[in-house]
């Protein structure tokens, strides 16, 4: 079955960086959306970054993240990964990786994805 394990979650200062990865395991293709959403405490779950494996679809950031996140895959390892530099404190929140099977890759939403990884803490503090 599908597996998404995300890892690199960890507590940094702001103006730090971080580097989040996620080892996707068990699609049937090579063609899928994938994407990193967010999720603090008392707050919904966004997304923060999304990618197609095929490059079918442009990559998108969610605002607060544009020029200091940067999303990356390697699709000979089936990895995914999220460059975060110049951390704030509120980006600190459970991190997720998450996909879909699919030609090209829709909204940046939570329905738009069908698997999901079991999230990593990214605690940053000014």
């Amino acid at each position: 079955q599908v597996q998404l394990v995300e890892s690199g979650g960890g507590s940094v200062q702001a103006g730090g960086s971080l580097r989040l990865a996620c080892a996707a395991s068990g699609f049937t293709g090579s063609s899928r959306c994938m994407a990193w959403f967010r999720q603090a405490p008392g707050k919904v779950r966004e997304g923060v970054a999304r990618l197609h494996t095929s490059g079918r679809s442009t990559t998108d950031y969610v605002d607060s993240v544009k020029g200091r996140f940067t999303i990356s895959q390697d699709n000979a390892k089936n990895m995914l990964y999220l460059q975060m530099n110049s951390l704030k404190p509120e980006d600190t929140a459970t991190y997720y990786c998450a996909a879909r099977a699919a030609y090209v890759c829709s909204l940046l939403t939570e329905s738009a994805f069908d698997y999901w990884g079991q999230g990593t803490q990214v605690t940053v503090s000014s």
